[in-house]
């Protein structure tokens, strides 16, 4: 039976000669005694496991700020490596862009090199065409100079003349 402090309260006790009853105030007071001892017991048991319950909870506080100071800081390095990232793309960029414009600048070169052989190229040509063309002229001259009459050309009609006369001659003596 668990007794109330209203039943503490209502409780009387019989009184005999000298007093209340020994023997029932003495039961009464174990009784109550026995509920106490309970409840002290159990007064004891809750404030160990109160602070069990506070080990844990500030275990778990611990860890929550442990957490928050994780998270903080993967937060900061996250941001970090994307600014490294930016850098790095950044420079790799640029590093691109230089490249792109050696190469162009090469090309650019090698195109006024091109560009120089090819005028180099016409000015031999045309030197060349004149060369050909003057020794045609002079080929040309030499040929209008052959193909006129010549003395040679001359004497040679003349002498074929004196070769038929004197052929003729020698036939009409000789025969």
């Amino acid at each position: 039976m668990k007794i109330t402090p209203l039943d503490i309260r209502q409780k009387r006790f019989e009184t005999a000669l000298r007093g209340f009853s020994k023997r029932e105030v003495e039961a009464f007071l174990e009784l109550i005694a026995g509920e106490f001892e309970e409840v002290v017991k159990e007064n004891i048991g809750l404030k160990e496991e109160l602070k069990r319950t506070q080990l844990k909870l500030e275990q778990h506080l611990e860890r929550e700020r442990t957490l928050q100071e994780t998270m903080v800081t993967a937060q900061r390095i996250s941001e970090d490596m994307k600014g490294a990232a930016k850098k790095e793309a950044e420079i790799i960029l640029a590093d691109a862009e230089h490249q792109a414009e050696k190469i162009v600048h090469g090309a650019h070169q090698r195109l006024v090199q091109v560009v120089e052989d090819i005028n180099e190229l016409k000015r031999q040509r045309a030197q060349f065409e004149s060369q050909v063309k003057s020794v045609v002229e002079a080929h040309q001259k030499l040929l209008e100079t052959f193909s006129g009459r010549t003395f040679a050309d001359k004497d040679y009609a003349r002498v074929e003349d004196n070769v038929a006369y004197l052929t003729q001659k020698k036939a009409q003596n000789g025969e």
